[in-house]
């Protein structure tokens, strides 16, 4: 009905303005008007940018591949709560039983790249419902009234998917939910205030007893941004935290990634989430991505662990450059490195993985680190042997040059934002402490004396290893890198004389 009423427009009003021109009538004013009427027809209906009507073709109206929770690695906590919260669309008669009010919403948090899309989609194929997703950006337009129309169609557009698969529930994916749920100021009314206020009235009209049922899933990685109005219960009732893998969560997550991909036997999966410590499952992905183009990039037919650790370094770091340098500048940058690493051993044994002379990213050199096992709680111990860590290349061209470079910039920032996690952690001589009631003059005070005592250790410490400085460095400048187990051998080597 909708095509023909069109086609009948179509058909009409190009002769209508003709014979109005005829008669001698200016036609221009009404030519504009009948342009804005149309643009404003068409953002408000959805056949822009979101197209949520029925039958459009948007993001919303996508089809998804089965996705099972078995199959999405590093979450098993998340995953739990995330089942448990869905079982009022799975087991309907029993929470009937119990007077249990069904969900409304689910709000999945956390760093970008840890899975929270990837759930949403599971969510769906675990409670057999229609999937339907759009992002907050795709709600926010110049013209008032139009993202709350969207929001309309979205909700619209979910029971009417459900009604035609004869689906009894419709799970509705919002990302960024950030961007159309932000925290109102009671300031100048803004478009996304009413798209936020149709948000809130769609979601208070979700009710248990309605078929199909509708559950509203939204992820953020700024949850401190939302609205109080949207994260009150009643309407987003599970707040999940979908947070970075552990070492085992890396695994898995490494593992269902090679699923599709030819490994060398003597591949060591295990090593490479150790090192990956703090990697997004996204991440992951990608380190098994990279290793498989860099055993084509060598006409390998397996996957090696030469591979995976490049895959980690390009991740990590970046893209080898090909940039040159002079040989003192590399001989300079060989010994900053190797101030890094000797650190490294001394205060954490086994914890340098390699140290390479190659210029990644924005860095001439480098020097990768894994920890032995994941750590989330600090000692000031702790902190203070990464501090010195962190200033050990300073501290080794101070040895070798009697000067810095400005090599060191990225070092000292790592620094001093460790010295701040100490004084916001109550770890120095301040005591526990507002940080925001420091004064300029006593951060550059406690500041400056916490670096200078750790700066005169690291010196102290390293000029007793300068026969593993200048082994090391004939070594480095020759092969351009150093795995951690010959670094090692060659520090224990040089103690032990």
């Amino acid at each position: 009905m909708r095509k023909r009423w069109l086609e009948l427009v179509i058909g009409v009003v190009p002769v209508a303005i003709l014979f109005v021109a005829f008669m001698g009538i200016n036609v221009l004013p009404l030519l504009f008007a009948m342009m804005i009427g149309a643009v404003l027809f068409l953002a408000i209906s959805g056949k822009g940018k979101l197209a949520a009507m029925p039958g459009g073709a948007g993001r919303s109206e996508s089809r998804i591949a089965p996705l099972s929770f078995d199959e999405i690695g590093g979450q098993e906590r998340a995953k739990k709560e995330l089942v448990e919260a869905l079982d009022f669309l799975v087991k309907r008669e029993q929470i009937e039983k119990l007077g249990i009010r069904p969900l409304k919403g689910i709000l999945l948090s956390g760093p970008p790249g840890t899975g929270k899309t990837l759930l949403a989609k599971a969510a769906a194929q675990h409670t057999d419902s229609v999937y339907v997703a759009a992002s907050g950006s795709e709600f926010v337009e110049m013209y008032v009234g139009v993202g709350a129309g969207r929001i309309r169609e979205l909700f619209k557009n979910a029971r009417a998917k459900a009604k035609k698969e004869n689906k009894s529930s419709a799970i509705i994916f919002i990302d960024e939910i950030e961007v159309i749920g932000g925290k109102r100021d009671g300031g100048q009314h803004r478009e996304y205030d009413q798209t936020l206020n149709q948000l809130l009235t769609e979601m208070d009209g979700i009710y248990g007893n309605e078929s199909p049922r509708i559950l509203l899933i939204a992820a953020t990685n700024r949850k401190e941004m939302l609205d109080s109005a949207l994260l009150r219960p009643g309407r987003f009732d599970r707040h999940i935290e979908v947070t970075l893998p552990d070492k085992k969560g890396r695994l898995h997550i490494l593992n269902i990634h090679a699923k599709n991909k030819p490994l060398h036997e003597g591949s060591d999966l295990a090593s490479v989430a150790s090192q990956a410590f703090n990697f997004s499952g996204a991440q992951l992905e990608s380190v098994m991505n990279e290793a498989a183009i860099y055993a084509m990039r060598e006409n390998e037919a397996l996957i090696t662990n030469k591979h995976l650790t490049m895959a980690i370094d390009k991740v990590m770091l970046g893209e080898r450059t090909d940039r040159e340098t002079t040989h003192e500048e590399k001989e300079r940058v060989a010994l900053h490195e190797l101030g890094h690493a000797i650190m490294a051993e001394l205060l954490r044994p086994g914890s340098v993985s390699q140290v390479a002379l190659s210029p990644r990213g924005g860095a001439l050199g480098y020097v990768r680190q894994h920890p032995q096992d994941d750590q989330y709680l600090y000692t000031k111990r702790f902190l203070e042997s990464q501090i010195m860590v962190a200033l050990g290349g300073a501290a080794a061209e101070e040895i070798f040059y009697d000067e810095r470079s400005t090599g060191s910039r990225g070092d000292f920032q790592q620094a001093l934002d460790l010295v701040k996690t100490l004084v916001e952690s109550g770890l120095t001589d301040l005591g526990i402490v507002d940080a925001d009631m420091i004064t300029k003059m006593q951060w550059s005070k406690v500041t400056g004396a916490i670096l200078d005592d750790l700066m005169q250790r690291t010196k102290d410490m390293l000029q007793e290893k300068q026969d593993v400085f200048r082994t090391s460095l004939h070594i480095l400048m020759a092969e351009e890198q150093l795995s951690g187990d010959e670094f090692r051998n060659l520090l224990n080597r040089n103690s032990a004389a």
